[in-house]
């Protein structure tokens, strides 16, 4: 059977401003994208290593987010921001809740 080529589609979101006020959201979606991403690493038994091995399941980035590269950090913010984009454009309002 011939397996069809993967064209992804995702919504446009170019039209979608997010809000200066949410710039601390999206650093704290960012963070939590790596951690999840290094969690589910680590238990498939990569480890850090100075340079990327997938053969000796080796990568830089197991770190904490905040002792990332800024190069690498973008690609966790580019995520949260456009998650954050999709949910406004779907019709959906983001707001902090008020805590007493």
């Amino acid at each position: 059977m011939k397996r069809k080529i993967y064209t992804p589609s995702p919504v446009d979101t170019s039209s979608v401003a997010l809000p200066l006020e949410l710039q601390p959201l999206v650093e704290t979606i960012a963070a939590n994208v790596h951690s999840v991403w290094a969690q589910g690493r680590i238990s498939e038994g990569w480890t850090y290593g100075p340079t990327r091995d997938d053969a000796a399941k080796q990568t830089p980035c197991l770190m904490p987010y905040d002792q990332l590269p800024e190069t690498e950090k973008a690609y966790d913010r580019q995520t949260a921001m456009e998650t954050l984009k999709l949910i406004v454009k779907l019709g959906w309002k983001i707001e902090k809740q008020k805590l007493y």
